[in-house]
């Protein structure tokens, strides 16, 4: 199993809509849903070239299987975000790899030096992740936004490059 990830094209924006107005994969993520074909498209032509974020997808084998990427890069970091949408390549793995895959690029070829995210505390898969992939928790965020009406507390991750380093992950 080839796992790559890649910059997101025209062509993938479909896909992008299938898997956010997926209610398997929505459920904890923060956007105006149902997202629309138009404005997705309208919103790609806005950022394809910007220099201050990374939109990737994840491919298995050559398949797009779900969405990766770094969001508001500046002064040295950067959010990290990740969607797995085709349901059948969940809990294989992928995602790690994935995330170490983005990790590494974001650390040697967008020269950043931290990464951070933001998680639903109820959000139990995506701590896994993040903690098998070396983010380290460092705090908690109560109240101060909301998902679909309802004021939710979030975890506050993050990874530096020298952890990145210690942990062994820059050898891909």
């Amino acid at each position: 199993m080839q796992i790559v990830i890649r910059k997101m094209k025209w062509e993938d924006i479909p896909l992008k809509v299938k898997w956010i107005n997926d209610e398997q994969n929505n459920q904890f993520l923060h956007y105006n849903l149902p997202l629309e074909q138009k404005k997705t498209e309208e919103w790609f032509e806005k950022i394809k070239d910007r220099t201050d974020r990374f939109d990737g997808i994840i491919e298995v084998d050559g398949e797009p299987v779900g969405l990766i990427g770094i969001l508001g890069i500046k002064g040295k970091q950067g959010e990290y975000y990740i969607t797995m949408g085709e349901p059948a390549y969940k809990g294989k793995g992928i995602a790690t790899e994935a995330t170490r895959q983005l990790l590494h690029y974001a650390f040697t070829k967008l020269g950043l030096d931290q990464v951070y995210l933001y998680t639903e505390c109820e959000n139990l898969p995506a701590q896994r992740l993040f903690e098998k992939s070396g983010f380290q928790k460092k705090g908690i965020e109560y109240g101060k936004v909301q998902n679909r009406g309802r004021n939710v507390d979030r975890f506050y991750y993050e990874i530096s490059r020298e952890e990145f380093e210690i942990n062994g992950y820059f050898e891909l």
